[in-house]
């Protein structure tokens, strides 16, 4: 084939490909949306999707947006009825990292404003070892219920198990297992995780932080709702521009002491 027609070829693939992305999609107004308990005003799940089953028992909140090959799932297997209540609730702008798991079989609740990292796996749903006669496989598993409050961040590669309960703002290391009960405004990491990091209302944080907090202001969140790419870029440029500034004061610091 000539380098011309590759050419054409080429565009003309990632052109039907960036179409089929789009179209399958799952949003609101699509077939697949109608099927699921709830899927909120402007919510997304990008294509393509992992396994996705028991719709009818997920809920998924306005403007949260869903990577490429999530699994998010209720039951063990697609045609079960899981009773009257939702199994899995995702709240309001949140966003779900690609290859992330989400595997609800009694209750996985998942506040609003929480991002995960990619490959995040969450479950309320653990094997049982107890029989010692019996494949682990085949002894009924246990359940117990999951709850990760507003604002926490999971990193990439981290395990929620079940009965675990993060409160508000719980920072997630990237390969964390964790379980069990954690504060608001903490940090865990570790296998088993553990706290690392927490803020206490007379100390501050406990160990104090090296570099001030920077919030991402108004003028910088309108620059992300800028059509195209434009407003990307000038936000990139931004906070490289505020980069290289922290580190020219961070040196003139060293040289100064």
């Amino acid at each position: 084939m000539k380098d011309g027609a590759r050419r054409l070829a080429g565009k003309a693939v990632h052109r039907a490909y960036a179409l089929i992305r789009r179209l399958g999609e799952i949003s609101p107004a699509s077939p697949g949306g109608k099927r699921f308990h709830h899927l909120g005003e402007g919510a997304c799940i990008a294509f393509p999707q992992g396994a996705i089953f028991g719709e009818s028992w997920i809920s998924v909140g306005a403007h949260t947006l869903v990577g490429t090959h999530v699994s998010i799932s209720a039951g063990f297997v697609p045609g079960l009825d899981l009773g009257p209540d939702v199994i899995v609730r995702i709240g309001e702008s949140c966003s779900i990292g690609r290859g992330t798991h989400i595997v609800g079989h009694q209750s996985i609740v998942i506040g609003n404003d929480v991002f995960t990292g990619p490959y995040v796996y969450v479950t309320d749903q653990n094997h049982t070892y107890a029989q010692l006669d019996a494949p682990i496989g085949r002894q009924w598993p246990e359940n117990s219920p999951v709850e990760i409050g507003d604002g926490c961040w999971l990193g990439t590669g981290s395990i929620i198990l079940p009965g675990t309960r993060l409160g508000r703002n719980v920072a997630v290391a990237g390969g964390a297992v964790v379980r069990g009960e954690f504060p608001d405004n903490c940090v865990i990491g570790g296998v088993p995780a553990k706290i690392l990091r927490r803020y206490d209302s007379e100390e501050g944080w406990l160990p104090p932080l090296k570099n001030k907090p920077q919030l991402i202001t108004a003028e910088e969140l309108a620059l992300l709702s800028v059509e195209g790419m434009r407003g990307l870029q000038e936000l990139q440029d931004k906070l490289r521009e505020e980069n290289q500034s922290i580190q020219e004061d961070r040196e003139r610091r060293e040289q100064a002491g």
